[in-house]
């Protein structure tokens, strides 16, 4: 039966975000008067990790847009995709998206905030790959949860570097040592580090590939991830460590230059799409660079323009996203060539989408409008590389004219074109979420007092670090050089639209010529990682287990030998008459015995006889353990050293004999290896017996035993009190090898019943 809303996975999905929307309003008085409030608790103590809370001008901004848009996604998503069969699935990756953004922009301690950010990442993954029977759906998750996973890799490795530096994980604190992290030596990789995972977060070139493949996520996923939520993951991290790890040339260059590049570069790769939902993803990576740009420009002007743009694109983006996903649904097309004058079947959702557009235009008296002069005001004011930021604002702007008319203008206008479905207006849980934005868009632009007061004056003072200065925002004031260039923006942006189609046509010739291929150049880099992982297979699990053995030796010996000659751990002299005083003949008599067995084992041709060997050597370890007063490890010894021959033994009957050919090739390696490894497990010990041992622990052993643990042997306390989880892992080893001595034995005597059937049936044929 056809469900009412989604039924109560719609309903809970929007009273969620609706609610806690409601709850957040609380703290724009306080932060609004620049008094940021912090909440917390210990999460894991002994590793300095809180789970704090910092609600400021940034992390409130970023919470209302994402729980405010998040409610009108979620009231769309219940008439977009209510009867879809695995809407319930799709609400639990929403709210689990939700809450790893929320969590993100509140945390108030690293490792917390690398937690959430994580669940984005996997949550995203999610919701891209929804449609799990399209091969596109999952490339597409696959790539995005690889490009930022690795990301975030990178940012958990500057995380606990910028930890240790500042000697904390709070950011509250960390935030105030600015002048100290940057003098560190360790500023330039944390910035790297922190970079890489914002970078590709916010899908900054040369990660900007995986956004618009995003794109094969449900529309009401793609509203959300792209207006107020993991896009801007990225941003919000630059935004937030502005204060600690701005103000120097490596992050002023890198944020710029890589900000500027990506927002002029997408907004020319939005000019030559013709699915819209393809124009918005890369007005998207637009907007993401402009932000990166500002952020890293960080001026007072800047951070003021990052900030007020922030919102703006949120407003309008949500609403255009929203808006084509109502033309999908509908029509059954989002081609810019096939929609043409659905204005007069959807007037609703045209009003919606115009008011967005008109604000993405920057076309007074929207809010559209007063984030483009301020982003043009604080270009223009910069002392270092303004013509590069106001250059590359005034080109996105001018592609964003144009796209604003390609997204809305030209479907909703002209005559009626023949679509798929018999184009109509959709219900009103759908359009309500564009009306509501856009008549944001436009308030906000009427009357700017309003956003400035609540979300950019104490999101600036959150991120510049000031909260003395005073942010105006105005729709007019003077006739200035950013209205001059307003003016000329709306000019060159019009002449562009009514040349879109024959430019893209050039545009995509030129892209084809163009060898270099980031989404086709991903799929060669997947390609190389199987084959190299195939290579690595091949000679790592070639099903030799002498091969195994040696490798595993081989990689010890080296990191051992390494650890030796950098640590210097040479640097002793060993004292032979020492070493050997105390020693009786039964002492040297079991050494002989050992060095005899393993000798033996070595040069025999005879499995049986290796087996036997081998447990000469285990019994003269055991009485090793005897002689030096420890009786119950010899116990354990012996009783596995008995076991372990014994159903060795069985198995190695059904087995051939050893060839003399391969023990020739092999065991010359064997020997030197077993010869390299055994000298530095001896050069080790030497070295630590003539060393200091550190007998704290061991004195507490003593000390604490039997009052604590009230039992008087030391040896079996250690063992079911102090040491009880690892003596029970020690059993779950001695089951786990008993299970496999019966998987062995079970298989041999299969084999043996199989032989026999199969020779009886041979006798009876």
């Amino acid at each position: 039966m056809p469900r009412v809303y989604g039924g109560p996975a719609g309903w809970i999905s929007v009273a969620i975000p609706a609610t806690i929307f409601i709850y957040m309003l609380q703290f724009m008085a306080p932060v609004s008067a620049g008094q940021p409030v912090l909440l917390g608790l210990d999460w894991v103590p002994s590793m300095d990790i809180r789970l704090s809370v910092a609600i400021d001008g940034l992390s409130l901004t970023f919470a209302l847009l994402i729980s405010g848009i998040g409610a009108l996604v979620t009231l769309y998503s219940t008439k977009y995709l209510g009867n879809h069969p695995e809407y319930p699935r799709f609400v639990l990756f929403l709210m689990m998206f939700m809450a790893g953004m929320l969590g993100l922009v509140l945390a108030d301690n690293l490792i917390a905030l690398f937690v959430f950010w994580e669940i984005t990442t996997i949550s995203s993954y999610l919701l891209i790959g929804f449609s799990s029977d399209e091969a596109k759906s999952r490339r597409s998750a696959l790539q995005a949860l690889l490009v930022t996973g690795t990301g975030g890799l990178a940012l958990l490795a500057g995380m606990i570097m910028l930890g240790n530096v500042a000697g904390s994980f709070e950011l509250s604190v960390i935030l105030q040592q600015g002048d100290a992290i940057r003098a560190h030596p360790l500023y330039v990789p944390i910035v790297i580090l922190f970079v890489a995972g914002a970078f590709t977060k916010s899908a900054q070139f040369p990660f900007h590939f995986w956004l618009p493949n995003a794109m094969a996520a449900p529309t009401p996923v793609s509203a959300y991830l792209h207006s107020a939520t993991m896009v801007k993951g990225g941003v919000y991290l630059m935004a937030r460590m502005n204060p600690a790890l701005g103000e120097t040339d490596l992050w002023f260059w890198t944020l710029i230059i890589a900000g500027g590049f990506t927002t002029v570069f997408a907004s020319i790769l939005a000019l030559r799409q013709t699915d819209i939902k393809m124009v918005l993803a890369y007005t998207t990576l637009m907007a993401l660079g402009a932000l990166t740009l500002f952020i890293g420009a960080g001026s007072a002007a800047a951070i003021k323009a990052a900030m007020t743009f922030l919102v703006v694109h949120s407003l309008y983006k949500a609403a255009l996203f929203l808006m084509i996903g109502i033309v999908d649904h509908e029509t059954g097309t989002r081609d810019a060539n096939i929609l043409r004058g659905l204005g007069r079947k959807m007037p609703l959702t045209f009003l919606g989408g115009a008011l967005a557009a008109i604000s993405m235009a920057g076309i007074p008296p929207f809010v559209g409008f007063i984030g483009k002069e301020f982003l043009y005001k604080a270009g223009l004011d910069l002392d270092v590389a303004s013509l590069w930021v106001t250059g590359t604002i005034f080109a996105a702007s001018v592609l964003m004219f144009a796209a604003a008319g390609i997204s809305v203008l030209r479907p909703f206008t002209g005559a009626l074109a023949d679509t798929p479905q018999a184009p109509h207006e959709g219900p009103w849980a759908m359009w309500i979420g564009p009306l509501i934005l856009g008549a944001f868009s436009l308030g906000f632009g009427l009357f700017p007092d309003t956003i400035e007061a609540w979300l950019v004056a104490p999101g600036t003072w959150a991120v510049y670090g000031d909260y003395a200065y005073v942010v105006d925002l105005y729709l007019f004031k003077e006739v200035n050089a950013a209205f001059m260039l307003s003016l000329v923006t709306f000019a060159t942006g019009a002449a562009v639209y009514l040349v879109h189609r024959p430019l893209r046509d050039w545009l995509g010739r030129v892209f084809a010529a163009n060898p270099i291929k980031f989404d086709p150049g991903w799929d060669r880099v997947l390609d190389g990682l199987k084959a190299l992982a195939a290579w690595q297979t091949g000679i790592l699990q070639s099903g030799v287990l002498q091969r195994y053995i040696f490798t595993v030796f081989a990689t010890l010996a080296i990191a051992i030998g390494a650890t030796i000659w950098t640590k210097d751990a040479l640097n002793f002299r060993i004292d032979w008459a020492a070493a050997v005083n105390g020693l009786a003949f039964m002492h040297f008599a079991v050494l002989i015995f050992i060095t005899a067995g393993a000798i033996m084992a070595a040069i025999t041709n005879n499995r049986m006889t290796a087996i036997a060997s081998l447990g000469v050597v285990g019994v003269g370890v055991a009485l090793i353990f005897i002689m030096f007063s420890a009786p119950d490890v010899a116990i354990t010894q012996l009783l596995v050293e008995t076991l372990s021959i014994v159903l060795v033994a069985v198995v190695m009957l059904k087995l051939p004999q050893l060839g003399r050919r391969h023990e020739q090739q092999a065991r010359p390696f064997h020997l030197a290896l077993s010869v390299v490894v055994g000298g530095l497990v001896t050069l080790v010990l030497i070295g630590v017996v003539q060393g200091d041992i550190d007998r704290r622990l061991t004195d507490y052993f003593e000390i604490t035993s039997l009052p604590e643990a009230f039992g008087a042997n030391i040896v079996n306390v250690i063992l079911v009190d102090f040491r009880a989880i690892d003596t029970f892992g020690e059993i779950a080893v001695v089951v786990i090898a008993a299970l496999a001595s019966y998987g062995l034995l079970r298989s041999a005597r299969y084999g043996a019943d199989r032989d026999k059937g199969a020779g009886a049936g041979e006798d009876r044929t």
